[in-house]
């Protein structure tokens, strides 16, 4: 027993010795080395669930659609199949129908507004909030915003509400800070995901909603139908996004509306309504090959496509073809740029503009106007010249034949596209049958033998065209083909 016992002390002694050195090693080692980026594995939320889970809300809306409009060829459906047989295969038509849509929002104050998005509430005739205890309130739109998606609700019962939640600041997060999407997807009621901010600064659009406005957030948290207007919060448990759209062909693609664009714009949806300045113009991007046409130096500012009439562009003197290069001492990056910060703007303020007009920079003083609640969203044939087909698109002088054919005005002044031929210049620069040619190389023309001069007579390689199509006007280039 000694000699165990003192081999045991001999074996104490010995490790006494290395186990300090070897916690020594183990703490060195654990230390993060200089350098070095941190890493993070993903947060518990569990707590963040529960601190947050009673402001939001789920929201199922009923909308009555006339079938009148569906059917509005009932009669003529009568006369060809009789009212037997119509009878027969089409029964009696519903003079009303109703649909149902379900989607998601959140409380942000104890009064019980709610924000989600335009498309939730859009055209509803009644609204259903449903809490997280499982009680149902009536809710009343109080003013929507379809360019940015937005929309206000509020509940209309005099009833205790829980917390509302905490809007933080979208400006603050990061591309890879954990974020978490709370909603309603496929009306399972409250489901919780988890992911990243992807990217910052995203521009989509599609439907009622405008690409000048859009800056969203994209997140790979799974985000479904029904998680429409759900927070997208931060692990401080604030809200940084408002759930919005998806892409549907992808996985893991979704986009929210930063909270900090909602916080700008919640007096005004207070109010009923969102009212943005107003330039009456349309406005397209500067390529370089634009610049060089142009004669600036490099690619910078917006072209003005067209010039809308009576608008504030209008009566302060811009005209198509400026180049708008900064507004209010502050250079303008891109036409989205322009749009965005003219619509931040109020009525009636004049704001000063520095353009670029015949080679010359001029400083242009503008009072904008109240944004329209709708943005303002081709004599016998000639026969076609070198230059036409060179390029890969024929014109036509516009008759009131040719005008009826393509749907334009017969007063209309140009040139009518009539034909593009595919995989040609003209093709690949996005000219269509029944686009107007109002300018070649900033040359009006008003029939095909102008037209054919201003190609002939031209001092570059390729044709920079104004074209008109519907309401709408912008610039184009069209470059020859390269063996040419």
């Amino acid at each position: 027993m000694n000699t165990s016992f003192i081999a045991g002390e001999k074996v104490q002694r010995k490790w006494g010795n290395i186990l300090p050195l070897a916690l020594a090693a183990v703490l060195v080692l654990s230390q993060p080395v200089l350098g070095q980026p941190k890493t993070y594995g993903p947060p518990p939320f569990d707590e963040l669930v529960d601190s947050v889970k009673e402001s939001v809300v789920n929201l199922s809306t009923t909308r009555v659609i006339q079938t009148s409009r569906l059917f509005d060829s009932e009669n003529r459906l009568r006369e060809f199949f009789g009212d037997e047989m119509f009878e027969k295969f089409f029964g009696q038509m519903p003079s009303e129908l109703r649909t149902h849509a379900l989607g998601s929002g959140f409380l942000i104050d104890r009064e019980g507004r709610i924000l989600t998005n335009n498309h939730v509430i859009e055209n509803a005739t009644e609204i259903k909030v449903t809490m997280q205890n499982q009680k149902v309130y009536d809710g009343v739109v109080v003013g929507r915003d379809p360019k940015t998606e937005l929309a206000l609700i509020k509940i209309v019962d005099d009833v205790e509400l829980p917390r509302p939640a905490q809007l933080g600041d979208s400006d603050e997060i990061d591309v890879g800070d954990w974020v978490m999407a709370v909603g309603n997807p496929f009306g399972l009621g409250n489901t919780v995901t988890q992911g990243i901010i992807s990217a910052k600064g995203r521009v989509i659009g599609g439907g009622n909603l405008s690409a000048s406005y859009s800056d969203f957030l994209q997140t790979d948290a799974a985000i479904n139908p029904g998680n429409s207007g759900g927070p997208l919060y931060n692990m401080s448990g604030q809200v940084v996004g408002i759930n919005t759209a998806i892409v549907a062909q992808g996985q893991g693609i979704g986009f929210a509306i930063p909270i900090n664009m909602a916080k700008d714009l919640l007096p005004q949806l207070k109010q009923g309504r969102v009212i943005r300045g107003w330039l009456g113009v349309a406005i397209q991007d500067v390529t370089p090959e634009m610049a060089e046409f142009f004669g600036l130096e490099e690619p910078r500012g917006v072209i003005i496509g067209q010039i809308i009439p009576g608008g504030p562009a209008e009566k302060a003197g811009l005209q198509q073809g400026d180049i708008v290069l900064s507004l209010n001492g502050q250079e303008i990056v891109d036409a989205q740029d322009l749009s965005r910060r003219v619509a931040e703007l109020r009525p009636g303020q004049e704001v000063e503009f520095q353009i670029f007009r015949d080679g010359k920079s001029l400083p242009m003083t503008v009072a904008l106007g109240e944004m329209p609640d709708e943005t303002m969203e081709p004599e016998p044939q000639s026969p076609l010249m070198e230059e036409q087909t060179r390029f890969g698109f024929s014109v036509q002088d516009i008759t009131g034949e040719i005008a009826e054919m393509l749907g334009i005005s017969p007063e209309e002044k140009g040139v009518a596209i009539i034909e593009v031929e595919p995989g040609s210049p003209a093709a690949e620069a996005g000219l269509t049958a029944g686009d107007v040619i109002k300018q070649v190389n900033r040359r009006p023309v008003q029939n095909v033998r102008e037209f054919q001069a201003a190609v002939r007579q031209r001092e570059t390689k390729g044709l920079l065209l104004l074209l008109k199509r519907g309401e709408y006007s912008r610039f184009v280039i069209v470059q020859p083909l390269k063996n040419e």
